[in-house]
């Protein structure tokens, strides 16, 4: 960034400023935005009186974003095919480009505006290139907010959820976003939730939707069931600070492990999403390649003693009871000298229901492991457990192991029991150095004359010891040897896990799509017939969070006749998961209007898959691993051909204020309203391009806002200065011999057009993009002198004002449309060809070189482009503050590297 265009972001509104519009700070003689105005040279004499008339009117002109804006918004809303994608025989090369779709919360705040913004600037970027662009906008309108919008406000919530898509979507008119919205979608619509009530019964019929009684996580403020990716750190993940529970509940669920090991698979092959994203999902999906063992339960000495007493007879659910273990080294099965239990296994609650002090320590585990979740960090607990005074049998050795209750053992991971080798585990090795238990060395390094290392020995490159007749066998080999014995006498096999569970997609509110089931009597759980859907949600019922689905206290909704019997029968009331919603809604876009099928296939194998997602990393868990299974299943539906939704996704930073997101639950949200109304569009999404990189966080500054809104200023006034000449002289053939301006001009041209060029098609700095525009606009009035004298050809001219509107189009529509009409632009410049860069006019004709003393910078030398080791090494020796440090002194040695620095090594 130049020096300059850093000014811009920070500069402060002077102290001579008034009170203006909404207590904005303005200059006494300056329409909104506008900076003072410095007068140029006098109007050269020798240029044609009508074209001096109207540089002289130019010169008092000011930038009004308040008048130029809504001019552009009318003009683009009445043409609805501006921003509509062609069909695909156009020939063009298709862009699908997408952000997600929002919750319609009420109003846009500037993180909204940054996503967006985002998203804008490279689809107009595509369309200038000649890309058949596909940018869609739609709204992900059911969930809770909703249906606690009704019970604060009494407000239904349809009407606060339609009323919101309106607002929101003003919003983005006013923003200029150019999206396609005859493509819109509404999540809450029947015309589009009768698709996700047909998925699901595709599912149905595959196997891949089922109902079971489970124990689910359940928020008391949201009074229903999360799926376990909505659990974040032992908490809701809408609620911060409420405890999830556990209940046990008859809930639907879709098998997504059932493609848990393709869905690890594909992460190698998107490239194009950010490690960060794909490591958050290998790490949720979580897989382990193991065996599971079974150790035979055996009872306490003292209960084993009671019961031949004759005092107690052994509980039938503790006899012939078994351990299953999972393990991802059988290898070291010998070196087992405990069995360890999650404190919420099956086998716990059984145990505890019949000591009440075994339950209060279970209950302090469970509370324990509940802490570590909320600090973000389970594999730094402070390892506690408790013995049972129970065993069980390891079924290689027939040795008696005691079982205790670990807080650092999950119920979620493997079985929720494991075998511990304290010798070759760190977790196990530290709690059994906490409770003095066994510790057993049984691999050894594979090297026999290797020293014998410190425990915990975790390489699996090593030979088993003390491990009977497997003793003596590489760790690989003892592994395929053991699982095959384990497997021959029926008590274990090789086994691959994953953390990843089904997605249970009950929720007990009213707000979401109800679930196409009907409880029969008679035949069960019964599908709703195809030409039954949707099943509509009835409108206007009374919501609690009391007693359940609200749907359930609504007769006419209830009550129905089976579809397979006739007889009475009673509707599923719990309704969907939103993230169903959100699952498939990009596939909509391309045939949103299609009331015969959930999109057609032919024009969804044209634009997918999606070439560019844009959203927050937040999403990584949650959407973008459901969507990623919903493709998959619609594939094996035969509905789509790709595998993955998205070739490349990009997750922008969030927007700060006072320290924290900016979000409304904070309190601390900047509504782009204000923020427009003040600076007009363009400065305000300008704004959230220019202040940080879209990747990293943008410390808001309104300031920076302001700063933006001046330099618009400054290209509107000098493109209006010289539009007259630019507009009567078209860009031509350029003069051989330029004036050493004109090559200065054209190269800075040419040098912008290849960086913002290449942001475009890689990094997206688009903050640097802005700069590089800064710079420009710098350097043209800089030239003010030789534009106005004729010094500089006009054709040149002509070009380089109207490059400088073209280059400015993808962050500041309304200005550059403004502009471009005003340059005699021939129609919609969202149309017009993006500029290319002329190597040979970019190409410095010098080059500055840094010249180090000793590894410390001394100078910089300028010296001819492309010049060898010897002009640079005679430069920068016959430079004068070379000279001085050097006076006297011997140069030892010279280090050139060409066109980049010299190092000179003195003695």
């Amino acid at each position: 960034m130049g020096a300059n265009a850093g000014q811009f972001k920070t500069r402060n509104l002077p102290e001579t400023a008034v009170v203006g519009v909404q207590g904005v700070k303005e200059e006494p003689h300056l329409a909104r935005g506008d900076a003072p105005f410095e007068p140029g040279p006098p109007l050269p004499s020798g240029l044609p009186a009508v074209t001096l008339k109207r540089m002289a009117d130019d010169k008092d002109q000011r930038y009004d974003p308040a008048a130029i804006e809504p001019k552009w918004q009318a003009r683009w809303a009445a043409d609805p095919h501006l921003y509509a994608a062609d069909p695909p025989a156009s020939g063009k090369p298709k862009y699908y480009l997408l952000e997600m779709l929002p919750y319609p919360s009420g109003q846009l705040h500037m993180g909204h505006v940054r996503n967006y913004a985002i998203g804008d600037a490279l689809a107009r970027h595509m369309w200038m290139r000649g890309y058949n662009v596909l940018h869609p906008m739609g709204w992900d309108a059911f969930g809770l907010p909703a249906e606690n919008a009704a019970l604060k406000n009494n407000t239904p919530p349809r009407q606060w959820t339609l009323g919101n898509i309106a607002a929101m979507k003003r919003q983005m008119l006013r923003l200029g976003l150019g999206y396609d919205w005859a493509t819109e979608i509404t999540t809450c619509l029947p015309e589009y939730y009768r698709w996700n009530q047909w998925f699901f019964l595709r599912m149905l019929e595959k196997d891949l939707a089922y109902r079971k009684q489970s124990k689910v996580n359940w928020c008391p403020d949201c009074a229903t069931v999360l799926a376990n990716e909505q659990v974040i750190d032992g908490c809701c993940w809408r609620h911060e600070e409420t405890r999830v529970e556990q209940r046990d509940l008859e809930q639907w669920f879709l098998r997504t492990t059932a493609y848990a090991q393709e869905l690890l698979d594909g992460l190698d092959k998107l490239d194009g999403w950010p490690e960060k994203v794909r490591t958050m999902q290998r790490n949720w999906i979580g897989r382990s390649q193991g065996a599971e063992v079974d150790f035979r339960f055996e009872r306490s000495m003292h209960d084993l003693l009671v019961e031949q007493s004759g005092e107690a007879k052994p509980a039938a659910s503790q006899t012939h009871q078994i351990i299953r273990v999972f393990t991802t080294r059988i290898d070291t099965i010998f070196g087992a000298t405990s069995v360890q239990l999650a404190p919420e296994h099956p086998m716990v609650g059984t145990l505890a229901s019949a000591d009440h002090g075994l339950r209060v320590q279970v209950d302090e585990l469970i509370a324990e492991q509940k802490k570590a979740r909320a600090s973000g960090d389970l594999t730094a607990i402070d390892k506690h457990g408790v013995p049972t005074g129970h065993f069980a049998v390891n079924p290689f050795n027939n040795e008696l192991l005691p079982i205790w209750i670990a807080n650092y053992v999950l119920m979620d991971y493997g079985t929720g029991a494991i075998m511990s080798v304290p010798a070759h585990d760190e977790r196990d090795f530290e709690f059994a150095k906490k409770y003095a238990l066994p510790i057993r060395r049984v691999i050894a390094p594979a090297d026999p004359n290797a020293e014998e290392p410190e425990l915990p020995f975790t390489s699996e490159d090593g030979v088993l010891v003390n491990s009977g007749e497997y003793s003596g066998l590489r760790c690989a080999e003892a592994q395929k040897r053991l699982q095959e014995v384990a497997a021959s006498g029926a008590f274990g096999e090789a086994k691959i896990t994953y953390r990843l569970k089904d997605w249970g997609v009950s929720r007990q509110r009213y707000w979401g799509t109800p679930i196409p089931m009907i409880h029969c009597d008679r035949d069960g759980l019964v599908p709703v017939p195809d030409d039954q859907l949707p099943v509509v949600l009835p409108e206007n019922i009374e919501i609690t969070q009391q007693g359940g689905s609200p749907l359930g206290r609504v007769p006419e909704f209830v009550h129905v006749k089976c579809p397979k019997c006739g007889e009475p029968a009673r509707r599923e009331t719990d309704t969907m998961d939103t993230f169903v919603d959100s699952s498939w809604y990009f596939y909509r876009y391309t045939d949103a209007q299609n009331d015969h099928a959930p999109f057609d296939s032919a024009k969804a194998q044209h634009w997918f898959p999606i070439d560019q997602y844009i959203g927050g990393v937040e999403h990584a868990i949650l959407h973008l691993i459901y969507s990623r299974f919903w493709t998959k299943v619609m594939r094996d539906l035969d509905l789509v051909a790709n595998d993955e939704p998205a070739r490349r996704l990009f997750t922008q930073g969030m927007v700060i204020k006072d320290g924290a997101k900016m979000s409304k639950s904070k309190g601390n949200v900047v509504s782009p309203d204000d923020m427009v109304a003040r600076y007009g569009a363009d400065a305000t999404r300008m704004y959230a391009l220019f202040a940080a990189p879209p990747d990293r966080d943008l410390d808001w500054q309104e300031d920076g806002v302001a700063g933006v809104s001046r330099f618009l200023g400054r290209v509107y006034r000098l493109v209006t200065k010289y539009s007259c000449v630019a507009k009567s002289n078209a860009p031509a053939a350029r003069e051989t011999q330029a004036s050493p301006t004109t090559a200065t001009l054209l190269r800075k041209l040419h040098q912008t057009i290849a960086r913002i060029t290449l942001d475009f098609e890689g990094r997206w700095h688009f903050n640097t993009c802005v700069a590089a525009i800064m710079e420009l606009v710098n350097e043209l009035q800089a030239a003010d002198a030789e534009l106005a004298s004729g010094e500089v050809p006009a054709p040149v001219v002509a070009e380089l004002l109207r490059t400088l509107v073209l280059l400015l189009a993808p962050f500041a529509p309304y200005l550059a449309a403004e502009l471009w009409e005003d340059l005699g632009g021939e129609g919609a410049i969202l149309r017009a060809p993006w500029p290319k860069s002329d190597p040979g006019l970019a190409k410095e004709e010098e080059v500055e070189i840094p010249v180090q003393i000793n590894g410390k910078l001394v100078t910089v030398v300028r010296v001819a482009a492309g010049a060898d080791s010897k002009s640079i090494e005679a430069a920068a020796l016959t430079d004068r503050k070379v000279q001085l440090r050097v006076a006297g002194k011997t140069v030892a040695k010279v280090i050139v590297v060409p066109g980049r620095a010299i190092s000179l090594v003195v003695k």
